[in-house]
């Protein structure tokens, strides 16, 4: 213990704080489906892997839109790139002046500073996996 005190005496904390300090968090690398992270709901839902984006370079979501989901006849952007793989369902998306109906196993990726906007046309649910770097909602 004294060689730890004139150790701290070194430093500008003190025994009680340096016993008194909390170990640092191991950041989280699993995630179970319930700890996902909804951040818009409705007819569109976003669910983000992880709480705090602070100081990460990727967002990852699970994405649903109900049929008859739109993003909105005013497209999105956001200082990104963003990507995805179409799980289940279609899904309609439109890119500057480019549409495409993606189904199952179809994909996009595309700067996300480009105006854009989703849109569910059918009857069953789309199920999309997307990421987005960096994080922008």
């Amino acid at each position: 213990m004294g060689s730890l005190k004139k150790v701290l005496d070194g430093l500008p904390i003190s025994l009680a704080d340096f016993f008194g300090m909390e170990p640092a968090q191991r950041p989280q690398i699993f995630f179970g489906a319930n700890e996902l992270i909804e951040i818009a709901g409705g007819k569109v839902s976003y669910r983000q892997l992880g709480r705090d984006l602070t100081g990460r370079a990727l967002q990852i979501l699970h994405e649903h839109y109900q049929p008859g989901a739109d993003t909105g006849e005013t497209m999105l952007r956001h200082s990104a790139e963003e990507g995805a793989v179409v799980i289940r369902g279609r899904i309609e998306v439109t890119v500057g002046d480019q549409r495409r109906l993606l189904g199952p196993g179809d994909a996009y990726y595309f700067d996300s500073r480009l105006p854009h906007r989703f849109r569910n046309p059918g009857e069953e649910v789309c199920e999309i996996v997307s990421a987005s770097t960096p994080p922008s909602f």
